[in-house]
């Protein structure tokens, strides 16, 4: 009996835990648990099942006026190669 209890200690430490750092999903987490899109909520629902927005929730962007800004807001995909001094060709 002793040796039994001493074999089922070994294989509860032994089972595969899963780690606290592991990515926690619908399917590791509770039936009712929602991960959603890491974006904090816009309102609140009613009893009757209707989505209230809350203005105070909406983000707000302020954008400067760029009218006489000197770049472009486009970044090119192909970017022209510049050409450095590298220290070998600077020391002579």
């Amino acid at each position: 009996m002793p040796l039994g209890l001493i074999l089922g200690l070994g294989r509860a430490f032994r089972r595969k835990r899963t780690s606290s750092l592991d990515i926690l999903s619908s399917k590791r987490a509770p039936r009712n648990y929602y991960k959603g899109k890491n974006c904090k909520p816009t309102g609140f629902h009613t009893r009757k099942g209707q989505y209230v927005v809350v203005n105070e929730k909406l983000p707000n962007y302020v954008v400067p006026d760029l009218t006489d800004f000197k770049l472009k807001p486009y970044v090119s995909q192909c970017p022209i190669e510049v050409k450095t001094a590298e220290a070998g060709d600077a020391a002579n």
